[in-house]
């Protein structure tokens, strides 16, 4: 089988045979915001199991009929979450990768109570502490991290996306280094142009859309 999906596959496992670390550690999230439904039909068909949406409208419009279709495909949120949107959120997503403000915790909890279902996320923390940016500020992290455990929210780890033209590796080590002293495993970082980076230092999740799907119109 050749093709985007397991050229992307082939690099993740050359990454993570450099680092030493198994394949099969690093969880592919296809990042599938504004592809067609058909698109995402033939990965499904490849055996891409883990998709990724930005905005929870959109993936209200495609995502229930694939799920009904595919029951073992997971979908994640990777954009930003507002908290009005907490109610669709978390019957909508298997997983979070945005929480990164105390007013989300309480949102998020809130609906994760009212539908008896506990959604892991992922603390996104603002790692080149960018103003325009989404994510938690470094150092109010640690505060952050507690409210989310304090409100029984399952973490799975932290996420971060570097700043754009430079080099991603520091804050791909930075990152490890939080989730390190924060006590968490998982770290959901790298994107199509940097993934391979992200995996030798540690990813658990990358979240890739242009090397899968091409570049976006």
């Amino acid at each position: 089988m050749s093709g985007p999906l397991a050229q992307v596959q082939e690099r993740i496992a050359a990454a993570a045979k450099i680092a030493r670390r198994e394949t099969d550690e690093v969880t592919l999230v296809a990042v599938s915001k504004t592809q067609p439904v058909e698109a995402i039909e033939e990965l499904i068909a490849q055996g891409q199991r883990v998709f990724g949406e930005n905005r929870v409208q959109e993936a209200q419009a495609k995502w229930p009929a694939l799920r009904e279709a595919h029951t073992d495909v997971e979908l994640h949120l990777v954009g930003r979450l507002q908290s009005n949107k907490a109610a669709e959120a978390v019957p909508l997503f298997d997983c979070i990768h945005s929480l990164d403000r105390p007013s989300l915790v309480a949102a998020l909890a809130r609906m994760m109570d009212k539908a008896g279902r506990r959604v892991p996320c992922f603390a996104q923390v603002n790692i080149g502490e960018e103003p325009q940016k989404g994510g938690c500020a470094i150092a109010e992290l640690s505060a952050l991290i507690a409210e989310a455990r304090a409100a029984d929210i399952p973490l799975s780890g932290l996420m971060c996306i570097p700043p754009e033209g430079v080099e991603p590796a520091p804050y791909f080590a930075l990152l490890a280094k939080l989730a390190d002293d924060n006590g968490l495993t998982g770290l959901s970082m790298g994107m199509s142009g940097d993934f391979e980076t992200a995996v030798m230092l540690g990813a658990t999740h990358v979240r890739v859309g242009t090397a899968l799907f091409g570049a976006r119109t």
